[in-house]
């Protein structure tokens, strides 16, 4: 498989404007997220999010789903990523190559076990194996008890290798539509809390 070359993933010079907080870039997973996901609800009400577009979300390829995360953490440096399912992946394989240059921290949610049977899972070989480095940004995995893509055992053993604060939301699904989490209030409450931890890293 063709990576980009490391120049690919150089972020621009910082840049917070007047905003407060750090931009967030949000990082759906396989087939993208609906209108009604939590996700495309925190796009659109919170302030300067931004979705990190792919050329094709039923079939993704490692290296151009990295690259379009790399151009998107290059316009948006110190972002918070916010990653569900397959995305959660695609953020442990971008900071194993990059070092971590340009991410303020991550919120992933629901990571989705790329090793798994089925034909969502050929789909998904190319993303295995998952990077189990420890994140050099904070991180928080969010995750469930009956998520059909990932057990809870293999979710705290990516959290543990990522060195990522771990909250279990007991039977939840994959924490999508489907499970009842449209505008996933309560997951804005540990969004905050993420970037109260990556705001107080960055203070001298």
């Amino acid at each position: 498989m063709m990576m980009p070359p490391p120049s690919a993933f150089e972020p621009a010079l910082p840049f917070r404007g007047d905003r407060e907080d750090p931009p967030i870039l949000i990082v759906p997973g396989l087939y993208n997220s609906g209108p009604d996901h939590w996700q495309s609800h925190w796009q659109r009400e919170l302030p300067g999010a931004e979705r990190v577009e792919q050329q094709d979300w039923e079939r993704p390829l490692l290296g151009d789903w990295m690259i379009s995360l790399a151009e998107a953490v290059r316009q948006r440096p110190g972002a918070i990523l916010v990653a569900h399912s397959l995305g959660c992946a695609l953020v442990s394989h971008f900071a194993q190559v990059t070092g971590g240059r340009g991410v303020g921290g991550a919120m992933l949610v629901a990571p989705a076990d790329v090793n798994r049977e089925g034909p969502a899972g050929r789909l998904l070989v190319g993303f295995s194996p998952i990077p189990r480095q420890r994140l050099p940004f904070p991180s928080l995995v969010v995750a469930s008890r009956n998520d059909p893509y990932v057990e809870l055992e293999r979710a705290e053993a990516f959290a543990r290798g990522w060195g990522s604060e771990f909250v279990d939301l007991g039977r939840a699904g994959h924490i999508n539509v489907e499970s009842g989490h449209g505008a996933w209030v309560k997951g804005r409450t540990l969004l905050r809390g993420l970037i109260q931890r990556v705001e107080a890293t960055e203070r001298p």
